[in-house]
C-alpha cells in the first residue's frame, strides 16, 4: 500500500525506485516491537497484571495499582524514548524506565514478597525478567551514548 501511494506520488516510472526506498527502509530501521528491551518491558507487564489480579480488593487498592503502573510506565517510556529524535531527550526517557523498573520490582514486588502476597514462582519470575531487562536498558543507554559521540554506529 505505501509503494503504491509512493508511486501514484513520484509517477509511473518510479515503482522501482519506490521499491527500493521502502526495501532499504525496512532493512536498517528497527521497530519498536523488535527491541528487546520493549519485549522486555511487556512481559513484566503481563505477569505483573496477572499477580495483580490475584490480589485481594484490599491489596489491591494499597500497593496492587502502583505495582502494575510502575512496569507499563518502564515500558511507555521506552516508547517515548524511541520516539524521540535528540539523544539527550532519548536518555532521559529511558532513564524514567529504568527507574519505574527498579520502583516495581525493588520495592513493590519485595513489598508484596514479605507481605505473602505473590507466589514464589511468579516471584521469581519477575526477578529474572528485572535482571534482564536492567542489564539489556544500561547496555541501551549506553549504546546511545556511543551512537552520539561515535557517527559511525
Amino acid at each position: 500500500m505505501i509503494r503504491e501511494k509512493y508511486a501514484r506520488w513520484r509517477g509511473r516510472n518510479t515503482r522501482s525506485l519506490a521499491a527500493k526506498f521502502i526495501a532499504a527502509m525496512k532493512k536498517d530501521y528497527i521497530l519498536l516491537k523488535g527491541l528487546e528491551v520493549y519485549k522486555l518491558a511487556g512481559e513484566l507487564s503481563g505477569i505483573g497484571r496477572r499477580v495483580y489480579e490475584s490480589l485481594n480488593w484490599q491489596d489491591k487498592k494499597i500497593m496492587g495499582g502502583r505495582f502494575i503502573e510502575a512496569p507499563d510506565a518502564a515500558g511507555a517510556n521506552i516508547a517515548g524514548g524511541y520516539g524521540r529524535f535528540h539523544y539527550l531527550d532519548k536518555i532521559k526517557f529511558y532513564y524514567n524506565s529504568r527507574a519505574s523498573l527498579l520502583e516495581s520490582c525493588q520495592h513493590w514486588l519485595e513489598l508484596l514478597r514479605e507481605r505473602n502476597k505473590i507466589k514464589k514462582d511468579n516471584f521469581k519470575k519477575i526477578k529474572d525478567i528485572q535482571e534482564k531487562f536492567l542489564i539489556k536498558l544500561n547496555n541501551f543507554i549506553t549504546l546511545i551514548h556511543k551512537a552520539k559521540n561515535n557517527k559511525s554506529l
